[in-house]
């Protein structure tokens, strides 16, 4: 499922796009701004980084909403985000800020939606903003345990190594949850190998019967993530355009992530 919005398909250099093209532009353009310590111009930075003007502006309105640049004269110098950095409450600010963002996403998408991530062998549920019209899934079952049919265990499998899968299954065995659940493991592990890496997962009533879910991966640096959302059953017909949303959404939340 390609994503053609705007903030998900921000052109930069060889055509490189989407949410981890986002980030790494980004971080170039933060970089440059840092060589320009009285500001650099949007022209400035078109030309040290190599990407159109349009496609600057863009980075620099994203950067500039989350704190990391200022405008000061028709230039732009690096915001006060980065005071917070390095500091000894950074990873409560940061966490703060990642609620803030997924409590926004679940109000425009109007589903339940979670941040996760693959560490140490497991699999860990690290936020979720949930409400009364945007249940969360109701775990009854380990999500540790049942990667091989969410949608977020799906999706962080997607981006271990085929010995990393191997591994995780080994202490996870396979079990049948609904009657949608893949249980046959070589088919589960093709159709993770096959996965494009902008392209969302999707549980269909495979952990839970009634719920239907969305999941896109969120690398930055050595971090194996992944943004989910859930939706009712009935709702379902929701699921692709929330799905597509979602991933356009993930840009920003993996240059939080990098930064």
């Amino acid at each position: 499922m390609p994503v053609n919005g705007q903030s998900g398909q921000i052109a930069l250099d060889q055509g490189a796009a989407g949410p981890q093209g986002a980030v790494r532009g980004a971080l170039r353009l933060l970089e440059a701004v840092d060589r320009h310590p009285y500001g650099a111009t949007l022209r400035d930075l078109a030309r040290e980084t190599a990407m159109s003007e349009p496609a600057v502006r863009e980075l620099v309105n994203l950067l500039s909403a989350e704190g990391y640049l200022q405008s000061v004269d028709g230039t732009w110098l690096l915001g006060g985000t980065f005071a917070m950095l390095g500091q000894s409450n950074r990873e409560q600010l940061v966490r703060i800020r990642l609620q803030h963002k997924l409590t926004e996403l679940r109000d425009e998408l109007g589903a339940a939606v979670y941040f996760s991530r693959y560490h140490d062998g497991e699999l860990r549920v690290e936020a979720v903003a949930e409400g009364e019209h945007a249940p969360a899934v109701h775990e009854w079952v380990d999500f540790k345990a049942t990667a091989h049919a969410s949608a977020i265990g799906k999706c962080l499998l997607s981006q271990l190594d085929h010995d990393g899968r191997l591994d995780h299954l080994s202490r996870h065995p396979i079990a049948r949850l609904t009657s949608r659940t893949i249980t046959d493991s070589e088919q589960l592990l093709h159709r993770l190998e096959r996965q494009s890496g902008g392209t969302p997962m999707l549980d269909l009533q495979e952990y839970a019967l009634g719920t239907v879910c969305a999941a896109v991966p969120v690398t930055a640096g050595s971090t194996v993530g992944c943004l989910a959302m859930s939706l009712p059953v009935g709702s379902a017909h929701r699921l692709r355009a929330a799905a597509e949303l979602l991933a356009e959404r993930a840009a920003p939340l993996m240059l939080a992530m990098a930064v």
